[in-house]
């Protein structure tokens, strides 16, 4: 595999499937190895980027559990060398009605969603550091600067990550290291084309609120996590960049 991640180690979460896979099957592709993260079983990402020439890890691996997080990051050092690239996107967007939502159900999001950002950056930066070059990329959610209807807990994980990457990344510059974001629209996965989206029908009325007029869909976003992966993103830090057709126009 040749491109612009020659020689550098990629760790994504959320791997298994959906906008994870992408980005694993595209990071791959511009020649980076990697660590494919998930609760489920990632062997068909790892499949897909092995059939292609490029080499993955499988890791099976809870991102709420500080223990699991410190384990799976030792081993894809142990199979890589290092992690050069946090691509963290595993995330839960149950929905409930805020009056029927549960405690549990709001800490189940939290700790999923954001307590994971702090175990995982607790991981991979002490190597970042001492390398002196590193990329974290974090995925929020457009949804964000518009609130969404039975969400307050996955929007609030999301703007907590927002604001997270925003203070890292003025503690960690100095070390070579960025951190970004990157902050999708409404996006046509497995997932989300099984959940509430579709029967709410979300996924026809988001186009018409965009200024491209379809759907979204994984492809749309893996250039941007590639670049922002990338030494052409060398100077760009501390950023959420919204990538939603338009939706959100800031």
């Amino acid at each position: 595999m040749q491109g612009r991640l020659n020689g550098r180690v990629a760790l994504v979460t959320g791997g298994a499937g959906g906008l994870g896979q992408a980005y694993s099957v595209r990071l791959a592709a511009d020649g980076a190895k990697v660590v494919v993260a998930d609760l489920a079983p990632a062997d068909e990402t790892v499949a897909m980027i092995e059939q292609a020439g490029g080499e993955a890890l499988s890791v099976s691996c809870d991102v709420s559990s500080g223990e699991q997080v410190s384990a799976m990051v030792e081993a894809g050092i142990a199979r890589f060398g290092a992690i050069d690239i946090l691509v963290h996107n595993a995330g839960v967007y149950p929905f409930h009605a805020f009056l029927e939502m549960t405690f549990e159900d709001w800490r189940r999001v939290m700790s999923t969603n954001l307590d994971s950002a702090f175990h995982l950056c607790q991981g991979v930066l002490p190597g970042m550091t001492q390398r002196g070059w590193g990329r974290i990329i974090c995925v929020a959610t457009s949804a964000f600067y518009s609130g969404a209807p039975r969400l307050s807990h996955y929007v609030a994980s999301k703007g907590g990550i927002i604001g997270f990457v925003r203070s890292l990344a003025t503690d960690v510059g100095v070390d070579g290291i960025t951190v970004n974001a990157v902050a999708p629209g409404l996006v046509r996965t497995p997932g989300t084309a099984a959940g509430g989206q579709e029967e709410m029908g979300l996924f026809e009325m988001a186009p018409q609120m965009q200024a491209i007029k379809r759907v979204e869909v994984p492809a749309d976003m893996v250039g941007t996590v590639s670049f922002l992966a990338s030494d052409e993103a060398e100077f760009m830090t501390g950023q959420t960049l919204v990538v939603d057709g338009g939706m959100v126009r800031s």
